[in-house]
C-alpha cells in the first residue's frame, strides 16, 4: 500500500511548480490534466449520446431491444451509478492508492468498457456499461483534485486554472455527440463506441506520456487506512454490500431477477443514500448548534439541485428520445442527427461563461446562493414547459410523427445552460460553505448526490410515464418544478437568516486572544469574523 510521503520543504508539487507558467502562465502539468479530462469527456459524452438508441433499438438494426421505458431508466441509473461511485473513487484515491492511479486504473476500465461495447455482443455490452460506470467513478473526481494539488491555496492563478481545466471538459462534450453521432449514422452503434475507445485512448496515452510534469500531483495518499482501521472498514465494506444485494433480491421478488430489479434498487439506494448523510452529520456530537443551522438551510438548497439535474440530465433521456422522434432533423440548410443537440449545451457553456463571470462580479456576486438556486430551478422548469407548448400545438402525440423545428429543442437547451450558469458554478462553493468542519470532506460528496438523485428520480418517472404524449410529460414536469423553485424562492430568506445566525452565533463564541503591544502586555481583543460589520452597521441603524 502507498504510504503517506513525509511533508519537507520543497514536497508538495505546489511548492515545486510555484514558478512553472509554461503553459498559459500555469504549470505544464496542467496540460496533461486539461488532455486527459478532454479526451476522457469525449468518450463519456460520446458514449452517452448513442446510449439510449442503442439500448432501445431493435435487435436487427445491432441494438439491445429494450423498451422505450425501461431503456431511459437504464441510461438515468447509469448516470446515478456514475455520481454514486465518484464518490467510492474519491474515497479509494484518499485513503488507498492515491489519485494518480486511481484516475489510470479508472481510464483502463473505461476503455475495457468502450472495447466491449464496440464488440456485436449483447453480454458483452452490458459488461461495458457497468465497466464505464466503475472507471469513471474512479477517475473523474481525482483528476479535478489533482488540478487542485499542482497549486499552493492562495496562488491567484488558482481560480484560473479550474477555469481552464472545466473548458476542456466542455470542448470534449461539445465535440464528442457530433463526431460519435455522425459515425453511428454511417456505420452503427458499434462504430460509434470505438470512437469513444478511441478517445479513452488518447486520455491514457496523454496521461502517461507527461508524468513528469506533474511534479508528483497524486501520488501520495492523504489519509492512509491504518493497521488497526482495517477490521472495522472490511466490516463496513461488507455491510453495505450485503445490504445492497439484499435490497436487490427484495425488489427482485416483485420485479423478476434482471435489470427492472437492478434500476429500481440503484433507485432507493440514491434516494436513500443523502439522506443517511444528512441525518449522520446533524446528529453527531462533533456538529456545532451553527453548523446545525447552516445544514438546516443546505436541505432546500439539495432539493433545488436534485430537481434541476432531474431536469437537465433528462438530456441523455426524454430529450434524445424527443430528438430522434419527434424534431426535425434539418436547420438553416444543414441535415443533423439527433446526438448534435447534446452539443448545445457545451457551446452556450463556453460563450456564456464569461457573460455571468462579469455579472457576478458586478453585482458582488449576489443576489445570495438561495436565491440563485430557485433561479436556475426556474429556468430548468421553463425550458420544460416551453418544449410542451411547442409540442402541443404541432400535434405530436404519443403514437404519431409529427415534429417540432429543429429550434424548439435547440432553445430548451440554451434555457437549461442558462439555468446551470445559476446552479452549478455556485454549488461546490455553497457546499463548502455550509458544510460542518468535522464533515468538510463527506460533505462534498452531497454535491455528486445532487445528481445522482435527480436521475433516480427520473429513472422512475419515465417507467411510471411510459406511452405518455410529450405536453402532459413535459408540462407536468415543468409546473411541478416551477412551484418548487417559487417554494425555493419563499424560502431563501429563511436561508439566509439562518446562515448568517449561525455566523453571529459563532462570532459571539469566538474566543478572545491577546493583542501583543509594545510594552509586552497585550490589550484582550475578540476575533471578528466578517459578519460583525453588518452587525454593527444594524445596530448604527436602529
Amino acid at each position: 500500500m502507498t504510504t503517506q510521503a513525509p511533508i519537507v520543504e520543497g514536497n508538495t508539487p505546489a511548492e515545486r511548480l510555484i514558478h512553472d507558467k509554461r503553459f498559459f502562465g500555469h504549470p505544464v502539468g496542467l496540460m496533461n490534466l486539461f488532455s486527459t479530462e478532454m479526451w476522457e469527456r469525449f468518450s463519456y459524452y460520446g458514449m452517452r449520446a448513442i446510449l439510449l438508441y442503442f439500448i432501445t433499438d431493435t435487435v436487427a438494426n445491432h441494438g439491445l431491444g429494450i423498451g422505450d421505458g425501461l431503456g431511459m431508466a437504464i441510461v438515468s441509473v447509469y448516470g446515478t451509478a456514475v455520481y454514486l461511485l465518484s464518490i467510492v473513487g474519491g474515497w479509494v484515491a484518499d485513503r488507498m492508492i492515491g489519485a494518480y492511479k486511481s484516475v489510470f486504473v479508472g481510464g483502463c476500465v473505461i476503455a475495457l468498457g468502450h472495447v466491449l461495447l464496440a464488440l456485436p455482443y449483447a453480454p458483452g455490452s452490458w459488461a461495458g456499461i457497468c465497466c464505464v460506470a466503475l472507471g469513471t467513478g474512479l477517475l473523474k473526481p481525482n483528476v479535478s483534485s489533482m488540478v487542485g494539488e499542482l497549486y499552493e491555496k492562495t496562488d491567484p492563478r488558482r481560480q484560473s486554472a479550474f477555469s481552464i481545466f472545466y473548458m476542456g471538459i466542455n470542448v470534449g462534450a461539445l465535440l464528442s455527440p457530433l463526431i460519435v453521432g455522425w459515425v453511428r449514422a454511417r456505420w452503427g452503434y458499434h462504430a460509434g463506441f470505438s470512437v469513444a475507445a478511441v478517445g479513452m485512448a488518447i486520455a491514457l496515452v496523454s496521461f502517461l506520456a507527461t508524468r513528469n510534469h506533474l511534479a508528483g500531483a497524486g501520488d501520495y495518499v492523504n489519509n492512509p487506512i491504518e493497521l488497526e482501521e482495517r477490521p472495522a472498514i472490511i466490516r463496513m465494506v461488507l455491510l453495505v454490500a450485503a445490504g445492497i444485494v439484499a435490497l436487490y433480491f427484495i425488489f427482485a421478488i416483485f420485479n423478476g431477477i434482471g435489470i427492472q430489479a437492478l434500476v429500481n434498487m440503484m433507485s432507493l439506494v440514491a434516494i436513500i443514500t443523502p439522506i443517511a448523510f444528512f441525518v449522520v452529520m446533524y446528529r453527531s456530537p462533533k456538529v456545532t448548534h451553527p453548523e446545525k443551522s447552516r445544514l438546516l438551510a443546505y436541505i432546500p438548497i439539495f432539493v433545488a439541485a436534485m430537481l434541476f439535474f432531474m431536469i437537465f440530465e433528462q438530456a441523455a433521456t426524454t430529450l434524445a428520445d424527443y430528438a430522434n422522434k419527434n424534431t426535425e432533423l434539418s436547420f438553416l440548410g444543414m441535415t443533423l442527427t439527433p446526438e448534435s443537440f447534446q452539443s448545445v449545451n457545451s457551446i452556450f457553456i463556453i460563450l456564456l461563461t464569461p457573460v455571468f463571470a462579469a455579472l457576478w462580479l458586478k453585482t458582488k456576486d449576489r443576489p445570495a446562493a438561495p436565491y440563485k438556486f430557485a433561479i436556475g430551478l426556474a429556468f430548468a422548469a421553463l425550458s420544460f414547459l416551453f418544449l410542451a407548448a411547442m409540442s402541443g400545438a404541432a400535434g405530436v402525440t404519443a403514437t404519431n410523427d409529427a415534429q417540432t423545428g429543429a429550434w424548439v429543442l435547440g432553445l430548451v437547451y440554451v434555457i437549461q445552460t442558462i439555468g446551470e450558469l445559476f446552479v452549478s458554478p455556485v454549488g461546490l462553493a455553497t457546499t463548502a460553505l455550509l458544510a460542518p468542519v468535522a464533515f468538510r470532506s463527506q460533505a462534498m460528496a452531497l454535491w455528486f448526490l445532487c445528481s445522482a438523485t435527480g436521475q433516480a428520480i427520473t429513472a422512475q418517472l419515465v417507467q411510471f410515464t411510459e406511452g405518455m404524449a410529450p405536453t402532459p410529460f413535459f408540462g407536468g414536469i415543468g409546473a411541478v418544478t416551477l412551484v418548487f423553485a417559487g417554494i425555493t424562492a419563499l424560502l431563501s430568506p429563511w436561508m439566509v437568516k439562518k446562515m448568517r445566525s449561525a455566523d453571529e452565533e459563532e462570532a459571539l463564541a469566538a474566543p478572545v486572544i491577546p493583542d501583543a503591544t509594545e510594552g509586552g502586555i497585550g490589550k484582550i481583543t475578540t476575533v471578528i469574523p466578517k459578519v460583525e460589520p453588518r452587525r454593527r452597521n444594524r445596530r448604527n441603524k436602529e
